[in-house]
């Protein structure tokens, strides 16, 4: 297996094929990474601190620059790491990509990707690609092309024989991760999993209350960390622990952890088209008609247009003409048209000056709702500003590659929200100005930029920067402006989460921290593309990751001749529905409620959820080494 790229990604996808399906994984890294530091899986912690000892010392006393790779690292723990620039011909060479079974290219920028692939694919046109791509159609055509060119080289059509392991599959980590870090920043969402028209939601339950009525019908998914007032009092890494969360519980389990635990339970399992995105040439540049005045504007108009009516039944009941002319006299007092009322009754003059009066008031009012809605069609390519009145609304922190994504999902869940963006040039802008988010520019670490987003009467900070101490910094300013706030950070490293978990949960123990990594998200579904299986999607547990598959029966020894119950595994797998072709609609081609003691056939395509592990267990590409470490 090979791996090149130049973030936390790479990283974090070569320890999940190392520690999960120990494979052996080349590294292909740029000579100036230092900044990142590589995740550790399981017992594979003291070998790759000692690899990126040498890696940096590597780097140090090596002029960085060309394109030409550098001696590789010895080999440690499975893994040898080789420093490049970029991925290029030579490198790849190197790599051994011409002998390798799969290449992941999960470099930051598509275009690299993308000239890496097509370098890749004609070296060696049976090697299984995986892509990392943030442009959804540009993803699409790049993998028709290089599946086409695997087909052809090898002899084959696409999909058939010799050309299914050379299989193309282009994955996005924004994609991955932005359900679920948009779900965490809103209590109630329910977790997301959707790809291919395949939707999967599960929803995070509080404990139950002792004696309290039972949910049928709800598989539980996970159980969270052993805490009934914040799930988040454990770090529920990894390494959490019996306290940490319990993934695919028995019913055992679950019975024992009611009224003290939380839980994940799964809801539906169907195929859906799922919200549309808003797409095409001048999409969100009309505004509704809410949206050309301000709040203010629209009281003050609804307030003159009652008076007016007002001003007219009166002068109906004072003069007893008919309505209509009642109006329309008022209208003529309003705007200066019609006669002095001289010789007319009291009542008829005091109303028509009390409709000059009205319609001194009403014109003023007028010229500020045209100037309003001209501004908002001439400015409807600009920024917007934080309404006055706003409240209840979720702060997102970033508007780089996962932020635009999250608020994507966001505004599919009608959740309002305000962006803070350091840079005028963020990718994310004109999305955020298309769907006519407010946006405040500054850095967030400066005084008045949270308060500009009316921190104050937010629901939730999300913090989906690059930077974790950025993430931190701001989280800690809005908790001091907001004890209560409820925070979701993007954290990289597992330690620092853990440290903050800790820390944040001792200060300010009534509000709810979360944490979320990118990475962790997205490797286990670039590792399983590698692995030849296809990930649905991921759902996260705390710090722990839950995946969702499709597997053909035949071929899986746990699978065959089984009952559902029977291939049930706690800890490892459990099979959630059957999957029965998509010819039928709205969502018959699914069935999810399947009983116990139904038995799978080889000829069966079913749907599991299931840990790192299990997955590698079902994949046959892991020894048996006991239930430990699950």
């Amino acid at each position: 297996m090979v791996v090149c790229g130049d973030d936390g990604l790479a990283h974090r996808l070569a320890a999940e094929l190392r520690g999960v399906y120990e494979e052996q994984v080349t590294l292909v890294v740029p000579p100036a990474e230092r900044t990142v530091r590589p995740p550790v899986v399981g017992r594979a912690r003291a070998v790759s601190a000692a690899l990126l000892d040498r890696v940096v010392s590597a780097a140090v006393n090596r002029a960085a620059g060309n394109g030409t790779p550098t001696a590789p690292s010895e080999p440690v723990g499975g893994q040898r790491t080789l420093e490049a620039v970029e991925a290029t011909e030579a490198v790849l060479a190197e790599a051994g990509v011409e002998r390798a079974a799969a290449l992941a290219l999960v470099y930051d920028d598509d275009e690299t990707n993308i000239r890496a692939a097509l370098t890749a694919r004609r070296l060696n046109p049976r090697l299984r690609l995986v892509l990392r791509l943030y442009n959804r159609r540009l993803g699409q055509h790049i993998e028709e092309l290089l599946d086409q060119a695997a087909a052809l080289a090898t002899g084959g059509a696409p999909g058939d024989g010799a050309a299914s392991d050379a299989s193309t599959t282009v994955l996005s980590d924004a994609d991955t991760a932005a359900p679920a870090l948009a779900a965490t920043a809103v209590v109630g969402t329910s977790k997301v999993v959707q790809t291919d028209g395949l939707l999967l939601r599960a929803v995070e339950r509080l404990p139950a209350e002792p004696g309290g009525p039972d949910l049928p019908g709800l598989p539980t998914l996970a159980l969270l960390s052993a805490n009934a007032n914040d799930p988040a009092f454990a770090d529920g890494s990894e390494a959490s622990g019996e306290q940490g969360p319990l993934l695919l519980p028995d019913a055992a389990a679950v019975r024992d952890a009611a009224g003290r635990r939380g839980s994940v339970v799964l809801e539906q399992v169907s195929y859906s088209a799922g919200p549309a995105l808003p797409a095409g040439r001048g999409v969100g540049m009309v505004p509704s008609f809410a949206s050309l005045f301000s709040r203010r504007l629209r009281i003050s108009l609804a307030g003159l247009v009652a008076c007016v009516f007002a001003l007219a039944v009166a002068l109906w009941l004072a003069t007893d003409i008919h309505p209509l002319g009642a109006l329309y006299l008022t209208l003529l007092d309003l705007f200066s048209i019609n006669d002095p009322a001289i010789g007319s009754s009291t009542d008829r003059q005091i109303l028509q000056l009390l409709s000059g009066l009205v319609g001194l008031l009403l014109l003023p009012v007028l010229l500020a709702a045209v100037l309003e809605a001209l501004g908002t069609f001439r400015g409807a390519g600009a920024l917007r500003r934080p309404p006055r009145g706003l409240g209840g609304h979720v702060v997102l922190l970033g508007l780089g590659k996962i932020g635009t994504r999250v608020l994507i999902r966001l505004r599919e869940l009608n959740i309002p929200v305000v962006c803070v963006e350091a840079g005028p040039e963020a990718r994310g802008l004109a999305v955020a100005r298309r769907l006519r988010v407010p946006v405040v520019l500054g850095d967030v670490t400066q005084e008045g930029v949270l308060e500009a987003a009316k921190i104050h009467r937010a629901h939730a900070l999300l913090a989906v920067t690059s930077s974790d101490t950025t993430n931190l910094e701001a989280a800690l300013y809005a908790r001091s402006l907001r004890p209560d706030l409820r925070v979701v950070l993007r954290l990289y490293d597992d330690d620092f989460a853990t440290a903050v978990y800790r820390t944040l949960r001792a200060a300010h123990p009534q509000a709810l921290t979360r944490s979320r990594s990118v990475s962790h998200l997205s490797a286990p579904s670039f590792a399983g593309a590698m692995m030849g299986r296809q990930i649905l999607g991921a759902i996260p547990v705390e710090r722990r990751v839950l995946l969702f598959a499709a597997l053909q029966v035949e071929g899986h020894a746990q699978l065959e001749g089984k009952t559902v119950g029977e291939a049930f595994h706690p800890g490892y797998w459990r099979v959630l529905a059957l999957d029965t072709g998509r010819e039928g609609q709205g969502g018959s081609g699914l069935v999810w409620d399947l009983p116990d003691a139904y038995v799978l056939q080889d000829s069966d395509r079913v749907v599991l959820a299931a840990t790192r592990r299990g997955l590698a267990e079902l994949l046959g590409r892991r020894r048996r080494r006991g239930v430990a470490g699950v």
